[in-house]
């Protein structure tokens, strides 16, 4: 089978916002908004970005990442073997093709032979070996570890091509190389030097203060063809919501993402601002510690997942960019999708029998939530509060701390807020997430079904039973897992009218996937 497939600025305040809101208010209602891009590209001009991400732990180790701050960062400037297409597919990045044997157990990449890293070093198999391996040591804490425990062994076959050999064979192993954790790095004496600033991606670092900003240039010597179009780019961590849109309508950034959907109208209202919306696998999760009581009780469980009011989420939090979600990871928009799955919807009374079966008359819990988690998570926790006391639950809502909150709360609070991009295929939403051996497993969840399940899935060429295997690991996710899925999410990002995108964008992630510093450019 062959598949050929610097400029410093302060932090903008939220006062800033109210007074530009209200500046902005006085124009025509003459927004661009959605409006396809279909121009030629060109070079030239600085972009800056303000971010709602960003940590003052960041560090440029690949095994660290966990914020779109540094997402973005590893993939402007370092490159992966393959890159989600506009249409989902895995298409070669670094990598100039790869194929697999029948069994899919064994896949070998053959690599470009004009990619570079930006002091001029051709990439070799070496390096994609010693990067890949980074991840896999023992001592290993990076979140894609778990994806690559089905490597048996990892080869150089000379200088251009690397084999893998698997476990078991693996139809979809292609898309775990477009992961923003396996960028690949300069092998030294096999291994590499994780903080090192020298990548093959189209940017260099010029200056980086983790959890403030980053600012990187162009490379006049990248390789690949018609990409990267910026002279510059600045990525400037700016937490607040209201500062976030400030910035953008005084001209402070080219582009925000996630803006308020509360006051997302003021920036409609602005000409020279445009709003952009991806569908994709974005979705908002609270995660229950199933370890932990009283969600220990898969009762419990249940009643809460019929104790929330996810349209009412949909249209008073998302305001409308969204559709309700059913306890499971998968897309309608993802193959594999389980469209026969009875909707969970908001049913006080069958949450009481939930917790009647859980030996309850009532229930008290706290739900750990911030901002941070994504953006309404706070209003959302609070519409989740007052519907849940029709069921006899109270639901106590803690605000966290927005600094910090993915070190302090999620993954240590036994019930908070969380959100998942998404992956591009079933097998990696669920070995990312679910799994019981996930590092990222968020709910502690491990059902002996589903992990046999994940494993035949996973080798199964044949499309029809890993339909029917992955149907059944849904159900299994609604109905007993621990995550509790209220809504699917569209990715919205607001920009100035002089950015311009291609036509088609990937809507895996927000941002045309976090590629957009490469695939974007300024008219």
């Amino acid at each position: 089978m062959m598949l050929k497939t610097t400029t410093a600025l302060a932090a903008p305040t939220r006062r800033g916002f109210l007074a530009g809101a209200a500046a902005g208010g006085l124009a025509l209602g003459l927004g661009l908004n959605n409006r396809v891009q279909a121009a030629e590209p060109k070079k030239g001009g600085t972009l800056r970005v303000g971010y709602t991400q960003g940590s003052t732990s960041d560090s440029l180790d690949p095994a660290t990442y966990a914020n779109d701050f540094m997402f973005a960062t590893s993939y402007a400037v370092f490159s992966t073997l393959v890159e989600i297409a506009p249409d989902g597919t895995a298409q070669p990045d670094l990598a100039e093709s790869y194929e697999a044997t029948p069994d899919a157990r064994v896949w070998t990449f053959r690599l470009r032979d004009d990619a570079t890293f930006s002091d001029g070093k051709r990439v070799s198999a070496a390096d994609v070996v010693s990067s890949i391996r980074h991840h896999m040591g023992p001592e290993s804490k990076s979140g894609v570890k778990p994806l690559l425990a089905q490597i048996k062994d990892i080869r150089a076959d000379g200088d251009n091509v690397v084999t893998f050999e698997l476990e078991d064979g693996n139809a979809d192993f292609p898309f775990i190389f477009n992961d923003y954790h396996l960028t690949i790095r300069q092998d030294t004496n096999g291994a590499i030097d994780p903080e090192s600033r020298i990548g093959t991606g189209g940017y260099v670092i010029e200056a980086f203060e983790p959890g403030v900003r980053i600012e990187l240039k162009r490379r006049d010597d990248y390789w690949k063809a018609g990409r990267a179009h910026f002279d510059k780019v600045v990525l400037l961590k700016v937490g607040d919501p209201a500062a976030r849109m400030n910035a953008l309508m005084t001209g402070e950034v080219d582009l925000i993402d996630r803006p308020d959907l509360k006051t997302i109208h003021l920036l409609k209202r602005n000409s020279n601002v445009k709003i952009h919306t991806q569908n994709g696998t974005l979705h908002y999760t609270m995660p229950m510690h199933v370890t932990a009581a009283p969600f220990d009780d898969v009762n419990v469980r249940l009643a809460l997942k019929h104790a929330i009011d996810r349209e009412a989420i949909v249209q008073k939090v998302l305001k409308g960019y969204g559709t309700v979600g059913n306890d499971h990871p998968i897309a309608s928009s993802m193959p594999f999708y389980n469209a026969e799955l009875e909707q969970h919807a908001y049913d006080p009374d069958k949450a009481k029998h939930y917790l009647s079966k859980a030996g309850l008359s009532s229930l008290d819990a706290t739900l750990h939530t911030a901002d941070a988690a994504f953006n309404g998570a706070v209003d959302a926790s609070v519409l989740f509060s007052e519907a849940a006391k029709g069921a006899g639950i109270n639901l106590k809502v803690a605000r966290e701390p927005d600094d910090g909150y993915w070190s302090n709360v999620w993954l240590q609070k036994p019930f908070c807020c969380s959100y998942w991009g998404g992956r591009p295929t079933p097998d990696l939403m669920f070995s990312a997430g679910y799994a019981a051996t996930a590092d990222w497993n968020d709910t502690l969840w491990k059902n002996e079904r589903f992990n046999q399940l994940l494993a035949e899935g996973r080798s199964q060429l044949d499309q029809a039973l890993r339909a029917e295997i992955y149907g059944e690991m849904q159900q299994l996710c609604q109905t007993d897992g621990g995550a509790l899925i209220p809504a699917f999410g569209q990715y919205v990002s607001a920009m100035n009218t002089k950015i311009q995108t291609p036509e088609h964008v990937s809507e895996m992630w927000d941002l045309d996937s976090v590629r957009f510093i490469e695939r974007w450019w300024m008219a």
